[in-house]
């Protein structure tokens, strides 16, 4: 008799999402450094994080915590958008990608693109979260999350932000790619308006006077339980019909 396969465990991500804003290089360096901070409160394992290198060896001997200035805008600057050998596209701003240092499966990634004006352009900061391992059950969890999420807005002051799974994003093909959804934490930014009452267990709170983040289940949010697909599907709708899910770039 074949044994059936496992079915491998959700992994989860954040990302905050915003439109056209100029800024330069020091400035998107001050947000970021802003951002590591924050981040470094909410768990011990989103504290240490390395400038990019060849390998991971060698990027253990170029740490970016504590969040220097001077470097972080340089490689910024290095992020500009530009064809090969060719002119620099200023307004499609920065990018910067860099990790925690850790291994393959038990490791935390930085992808940040700030700075971006050009019409219909989003900027956006993404982090992702270890697949496996003790790392990622203690960050898996609706507090942790939160913090993240909340930690993304005071740095950036997005649009809209969003922790979930995976799972959860390919379940919602054109929202998921295309526009604004609502995952197991979600913030919305009070530009776009109010947020109306949810239903139970829903919690909402402010973050300062930002907006309002938004969490589905104090229990961990996952494909497998219809329960929690369904109410991600009816907060949706009820955000929707109060004008609240608009994309993040017209």
């Amino acid at each position: 008799m074949t044994a059936k396969a496992k079915t491998p465990p959700e992994t989860y991500y954040a990302g905050a999402y915003w439109g056209a804003r100029k800024e330069s290089p020091g400035e998107c360096a001050r947000r970021t450094a802003g951002f590591l901070n924050l981040l470094a409160e909410c768990d011990p394992f989103l504290a240490q994080w390395y400038k990019p290198a060849k390998s991971r060896k060698d990027a253990r001997t170029h740490p970016l915590m504590p969040p220097d200035m001077p470097t972080l805008a340089e490689m910024f600057r290095r992020g500009v958008n530009r064809e090969k050998g060719g002119p620099v596209f200023e307004d499609l701003g920065f990018s910067f990608w860099f990790d925690n240092g850790g291994t393959r499966r038990d490791c935390a990634a930085l992808r940040i693109h700030c700075g971006g004006y050009a019409e219909a352009f989003s900027n956006s900061c993404f982090l992702s979260f270890p697949s496996e391992g003790a790392n990622a059950e203690r960050i898996f969890t609706a507090s942790v999350l939160a913090e993240v999420v909340r930690s993304m807005v005071l740095a950036w002051d997005p649009d809209w932000c969003v922790s979930t799974s995976w799972d959860h994003r390919e379940l919602l093909p054109d929202e998921g790619r295309t526009g604004t959804f609502v995952g197991w934490v979600t913030y919305l930014s009070r530009r776009h308006g109010e947020v109306p009452p949810l239903p139970a267990p829903v919690r909402i709170e402010p973050v300062e006077d930002k907006g309002t983040l938004i969490v589905l289940t104090p229990e961990r949010f996952t494909v497998a339980n219809p329960e929690h697909v369904a109410l991600a599907h009816r907060v949706r709708e009820l955000l929707t019909r109060a004008g609240l899910m608009q994309s993040v770039t017209p």
